[in-house]
């Protein structure tokens, strides 16, 4: 089951990040990172044409209260979303409680152990604030470096599936899980 989470008053610290709820003031910086060719696309959506664009898609994140900014030296460099994992694909769960998480960082950043950084820190919440059991996190099967974030972050395959892009595409998916007994034996 997908229990509700709201993480609109979390804040959430690592060694190097601040995790916490978007505000209107980071527009620029998410069109800065969501603009560039090659980051959107390893999630499923194209890159922002327009700071309106950008807006509109903040203001959502803002709204539904499950997407975290991530914060480094002042400036947002990507998130990670807390979404409601497919129940249809996977009935299995339906006496657990589960999400799926999904992330995205800017180019700028990629290669500095940022996001395995964050993903510990929000794994940590949704087992010990939210009490989830299991957590979903999945990958295009081309995407090797998603993959390696999944890895590091305890993650084991559980499932291929196939993901509706935002833009039209079919791509085949790695479904990972990750169930609290062994995050805590990490």
């Amino acid at each position: 089951m997908n229990p509700e989470i709201d993480i609109s008053n979390v804040i959430l610290k690592t060694e190097r990040l601040l995790i916490r709820p978007w505000r209107q003031s980071d527009l620029d910086d998410f069109y800065s990172y969501a603009s560039v060719d090659g980051v959107g696309q390893m999630a499923g959506w194209k890159p922002h044409k327009s700071k309106e664009e950008s807006k509109i898609i903040l203001d959502m994140f803002i709204s539904h209260k499950k997407t975290f900014a991530l914060e480094y030296q002042g400036k947002v460099i990507g998130s990670v979303g807390i979404e409601k994992y497919n129940e249809t694909h996977f009935p299995e769960f339906e006496n657990k409680k589960c999400r799926e998480i999904g992330y995205v960082l800017s180019k700028e950043y990629w290669g500095q152990g940022l996001m395995p950084e964050a993903l510990k820190e929000v794994i940590r919440f949704l087992f010990e604030n939210a009490n989830l059991d299991v957590i979903f996190c999945g990958h295009f099967l081309w995407n090797e470096q998603s993959h390696r974030v999944q890895e590091k972050s305890g993650f084991k395959h559980y499932a291929f599936d196939t993901y509706e892009t935002a833009f039209g595409t079919t791509e085949e998916n790695e479904v990972n899980i990750l169930k609290r007994e062994d995050w805590v034996l990490q």
